[in-house]
């Protein structure tokens, strides 16, 4: 259970590198439009109904942008730079529409180091099947910081 496990903090700032990065693959499903759906009471057609979308620009159903945002912070939060990370600003633009059962590449990478304001620049790309860029920016994150009591405790 994560609730109760603590969780070792990820890289602080003196631990990270420009150029760093990490590379994903998620593959959106069903189950996880309906948890997202679910948790924020969003019925926008656009998102859930064929009829609807099948009738606009993107002729079917597409992933609603802050999902594919919380898979971007989840990345952060689990990998670059890890547990203890807090994204404090982010500049993402949609290029182009997800679909459901898309398969999407994220690539996370550290662009600047901020080491006296203890801040990253990260930059994320995510391409579909086809290599189309579909998200592309940066976000600016304040790593985990070593907390005293960490050594000698697990």
């Amino acid at each position: 259970m994560l609730l109760g496990k603590k969780r070792k903090p990820g890289k602080s700032v003196d631990e990270i590198s420009v150029g760093e990065k990490i590379t994903l693959t998620e593959k959106i499903e069903d189950k996880d439009l309906l948890l997202y759906l679910g948790l924020t009471n969003d019925a926008n057609p656009l998102y859930i109904q064929h009829e609807y979308a099948s009738q606009t620009q993107y002729k079917k159903p597409i992933v609603p942008n802050i999902m594919l945002t919380g898979i971007i912070t989840s990345a952060i939060s689990k990998y670059l730079p890890g547990p203890g990370s807090h994204i404090v600003k982010q500049n993402l633009s949609f290029i182009k529409p997800i679909y459901h059962y898309s398969i999407i590449q994220f690539t996370i990478e550290v662009t600047k180091i901020m080491i006296r304001e203890n801040k990253l620049t990260i930059h994320v790309n995510a391409v579909n099947e086809d290599s189309e860029v579909t998200i592309e920016g940066d976000l600016t994150i304040i790593p985990p910081v070593k907390l005293s009591n960490e050594v000698g405790n697990s």
